[in-house]
């Protein structure tokens, strides 16, 4: 931390862009056409005049942050540009030098009090800070030309007792120890609505690219999954018939991770499923390859009900109910043992997180706490990346990746642009049906590209082809 560089933030521009599906996505309570795509660009001025701009990018995933059933797409699209407006005040209010992290934390506050006065929930106020705090420490990467592992290992950013709760971690210990690796497994998330066999597809896309989870299987090689249900046992155990019917084929292993979507209030209706699969003849295999449930239980629920005494058989995470910095140490009270890393949730809470998992696995000598990588919606370029980048810094081995499996890659992007992101990491796209996409091979990404200076990408997005908002 001794060579965290003070550093002042000059402009904060917000950008977005339209994303549409190539088929609908259905998560939880919404079925996913369209839907915007948020960047911020970030100026930041080092104590000797230099300067430098960075960037991030987040999709605006309606109906995630927010599930009232009463607000519209656009009602939460709204939202999100609303908290990220707020979150530029914030971090423009103070024009004093502070390191990266200590931007975050001298706004921290003040920004989730300004959020909740909007009516916003925790896990809402958290996504302008995380678009912002990405772009600074790109800034301070490029300023610097060190990569965003360099930089994390070295905590260029400050991280530490500047917010109470990072107080007590020694972070330039704990992050010069993670060694990130050149590849991570993706793990193919299969939604309500997807098809599971080619038979199962009466309307097809027809752009060459799979559509149904047999033909995901067969282009990609995947051996990591994300099973999602629905909250109705009958309906659920059914369908995960059809998906064991695909993944069962294979000789090698596989993993699943089964993912709950908030359907449930208790923690019994979440042992009914439980106990319908373990007694299921043909989901034996798929029940041995689940390594962990994730959020079962509705977010205004979860932190009150107490798991310790169920029985479940796999460790349940926390996701949607990870909306302040302290949320992971309330559910390891009530029984979670893992929590998500997603970046639009802020990376610094999950270096926070991922401190914890070692400290705690060290008390209790084991391996009980862990992190998983979650998140579909991440796009082509930047945000794909910088999600990368995190949980492969974290020690992450698979991650929950979709978006291009439901987006048609960069085509929509100008071709420019495409072009520049295949020539800044052409081991983690490949130009094919007519578009820049990203490269599986294996149910592999290659990602030693992201060690480029800044936060993990060679290339920036044509701002001039967006909407500044």
């Amino acid at each position: 931390m001794a060579d965290a560089p003070p550093l002042a933030l000059r402009a904060i521009e917000l950008y977005e862009r339209p994303v549409h599906l190539r088929m609908p996505f259905r998560f939880g309570v919404v079925t996913l056409t369209e839907c915007p795509q948020a960047f911020a660009r970030v100026q930041v001025a080092l104590a000797d005049g230099r300067t430098s701009w960075g960037a991030a990018a987040e999709l605006m995933a309606p109906k995630w942050f927010d599930k009232n059933l009463a607000l519209s797409n656009e009602d939460n699209f709204d939202q999100l540009r609303t908290v990220l407006r707020l979150a530029r005040s914030a971090y423009l209010s103070d024009v004093s030098r502070a390191t990266a992290f200590g931007h975050f934390a001298r706004h921290h506050e003040a920004h989730a009090r300004a959020a909740a006065q909007q009516g916003f929930n925790p896990l809402l106020a958290s996504y302008g800070p995380a678009l912002v705090d990405r772009a600074v420490l790109d800034a301070l990467g490029r300023a610097r030309g060190v990569s965003f592992y360099e930089a994390m290992r070295a905590n260029l950013a400050g991280m530490g007792a500047a917010h109470p709760a990072f107080a007590g971690i020694d972070f330039g210990r704990f992050l010069s120890r993670l060694q990130p690796a050149a590849s991570i497994h993706a793990r193919h998330t299969v939604g309500l609505v997807d098809a599971i066999t080619d038979a199962d597809r009466t309307e097809r896309v027809g752009d060459g690219l799979p559509e149904t989870l047999e033909e995901v299987v067969r282009a990609c090689g995947h051996r990591y999954f994300k099973l999602k249900v629905g909250g109705k046992v009958q309906a659920d155990v059914e369908r995960l018939r059809a998906i064991a019917s695909v993944l069962d084929r294979a000789d090698a292993p596989y993993h699943a991770s089964l993912d709950g979507n908030e359907q449930y209030e208790d923690a019994e209706g979440v042992l009914e499923l439980v106990r319908a699969v373990r007694a299921d003849p043909k989901l034996q295999r798929l029940w041995q390859s689940i390594l962990f449930i994730e959020q079962p239980i509705a977010r205004k629920l979860a932190l009150e009900v107490d798991l310790r005494a169920a029985d479940f058989g796999k460790p349940v995470i926390v996701d949607e109910s990870d909306g302040e910095l302290d949320s992971f140490v309330q559910a390891r009270s009530r029984g979670y043992a893992g929590v998500s890393s997603k970046t639009c949730k802020g990376f610094y809470k999950s270096v926070l997180n991922a401190a914890r998992c070692e400290a705690w696995n060290r008390e209790e000598g084991g391996a009980r706490y862990f992190m998983s990588g979650e998140d579909l919606t991440t796009q082509a370029g930047l945000s794909v990346q910088q999600d990368l980048a995190l949980v492969n810094l974290l020690g992450i081995r698979h991650v929950e990746r979709n978006g291009h499996h439901y987006v048609d890659g960069m085509k929509a992007l100008p071709r420019a642009e495409q072009l520049a992101f295949l020539r800044a990491h052409p081991d983690l796209y490949e130009d094919s049906h007519g578009a820049v996409r990203l490269r599986i091979r294996g149910g592999e990404i290659a990602i030693g590209s992201l060690a480029c200076a800044g936060f993990a990408s060679g290339a920036l997005p044509d701002f001039g082809a967006m909407r500044a908002f």
